[in-house]
């Protein structure tokens, strides 16, 4: 007997890619759960499915950076952070950061079947009483229109979004006189896509400046201390720390400004939430 659950959660990460290099993913994850129907009618409880995968993964690779340690130019190497992650191509990246921060996994690239079946291994280390199998799929959210990658990191959160490179994949709606502007999504859609979003103030101007055409930027959280050095241009420096209704926010402030109309942003953090934010030029 097979049990499903689809939609059971969501997975917000960051993963390092060789073509594309640092870019933020959100899946939906689905599971089935194979076993034997017990004296009660049920192989396994609806109730108790759903928070038990779910906390197993936002204990794992959730709000982490997926390090395909077997990609061309990629070294993990202990430091007083915790883990250093350098990489060469497509371009240079060095973060620092506690462990539980990285996920390391030993392939050449991330993929989301061969990440699922790697989760349904660990899911099957302590199965629950009559589960045979656990098979999770991983799906990228179908986005009609405009849509971005971001990483970000957020250094005031209590919770695992503190850590500097997780990230999302988001649709981006744009208003102006009541009318939806697909132009404008698309092209603010492209500015931010495979980004890095960083709160100005955590800038490190000092380390910044021997590095011709690399931005650093460094805080220290409730988890340690996180450092991160990647080209300037694959960034996007806010005035602000980067929630996703900051982001809103500006984008809104930005697109009014540039277009000299009232303008109405709804910004995704991943699926199915986020900020909605208006501003006059």
């Amino acid at each position: 007997m097979t049990l499903f659950v689809n939609r059971l959660t969501h997975l917000d990460a960051s993963l390092w890619c060789p073509e594309r290099g640092l870019i933020g993913a959100s899946w939906r994850v689905d599971a089935e759960l194979d076993g034997e129907i017990g004296d009660d009618g049920m192989l396994f409880d609806f109730g108790e499915v759903k928070p038990w995968i779910k906390s197993r993964l936002d204990r794992g690779v959730d709000h982490t950076l997926l390090v395909p340690t077997e990609a061309p130019g990629v070294t993990v190497h202990e430091c007083y952070e915790g883990l250093r992650i350098r990489t060469e191509t497509p371009y240079t990246l060095e973060v620092r950061g506690p462990r539980q921060a990285f996920s390391l996994l030993p392939w050449p690239a991330i993929t989301p079947q061969r990440l699922a079946e790697h989760l349904d291994q660990g899911l099957m280390r302590q199965p629950p009483e009559r589960v045979e199998a656990i098979r999770l799929t991983l799906d990228d959210e179908p986005i009609e229109g405009a849509g971005y990658c971001y990483s970000h990191g957020l250094k005031r959160h209590a919770g695992n979004c503190q850590r500097i490179a997780h990230g999302h994949r988001s649709r981006l709606h744009v208003w102006q006189n009541g009318q939806r502007c697909p132009a404008l999504e698309a092209d603010w859609a492209s500015r931010l896509d495979d980004r890095y979003l960083v709160d100005e103030a955590d800038v490190d101007e000092g380390l910044d400046a021997p590095f011709l055409g690399r931005l650093v930027t460094s805080y220290r959280a409730a988890q340690g201390l996180f450092t991160m050095s990647l080209p300037r241009d694959r960034c996007v420096v806010m005035p602000t720390s980067t929630t996703v209704e900051h982001i809103a926010a500006w984008l809104a402030g930005e697109i009014a400004r540039e277009t000299g109309r009232p303008t109405r942003v709804q910004a995704f953090e991943g699926i199915d939430k986020g900020a909605i934010a208006e501003a006059r030029p």
